[in-house]
């Protein structure tokens, strides 16, 4: 995904496979929205940008809504799904199921990912801050449906185009999503 500078909330994303050594384009450009706060160079926790680097897609992908013929391990979320945005937890920047109603045992700054019913109808998780896990640096960085002109960190694309990327994805070869600035 390429974004045209670091102070941008709009982005292209395109879908490529690889061949051999060549790399081969699939679908797109598709507009996408980033962080309310564009790209940065030093990310932080709650600071509304988009992480630049490469990035695994990791290995479930969540939704609100029923799983939309993803080849991925899908959960549907429920009331008490969190991914947790707390650096002083241990379970920062993973995902946990509280329990509807269940005070999480973790602060939280936003509602549980059940109530975001449009965005999160569907996601795939981008592996940002993952391996190893830096508290503080930034969590839960989503590819996920695209509500707003920004994101508070996400990626996201118009309902149909994220469909179309979220199947054709596949588990093996991993897959990895590049962000960045001017990339051809």
């Amino acid at each position: 995904m390429s974004a045209p500078r670091l102070r941008t909330t709009s982005a292209t994303l395109r879908t490529w496979r690889r061949t051999g050594d060549c790399w081969l384009p699939v679908a797109g450009p598709y507009t996408a929205r980033v962080g309310w706060n564009g790209l940065p160079t030093n990310r932080r926790e709650g600071d509304g940008t988009t992480p630049i680097g490469t990035f695994p897609i990791l290995p479930r992908m969540y939704g609100n809504a029923a799983d939309p013929g993803v080849r991925f391990r899908y959960t549907r979320l429920r009331c008490g799904d969190w991914w947790v945005e707390d650096p002083a937890s241990t379970a920062y920047n993973t995902f946990q199921r509280v329990g509807c109603g269940v005070k999480p045992p973790f602060k939280v700054t936003t509602p549980d990912m059940s109530k975001s019913v449009h965005a999160y109808a569907y996601l795939a998780v981008i592996g940002f801050n993952t391996s190893p896990i830096v508290p503080g640096r930034g969590s839960g960085i989503f590819l996920h449906v695209q509500v707003h002109n920004s994101t508070n960190g996400c990626v996201s694309l118009p309902r149909p185009q994220l469909l179309r990327v979220l199947r054709w994805l596949t588990p093996s070869p991993a897959p990895q999503i590049v962000i960045g600035i001017n990339l051809s």
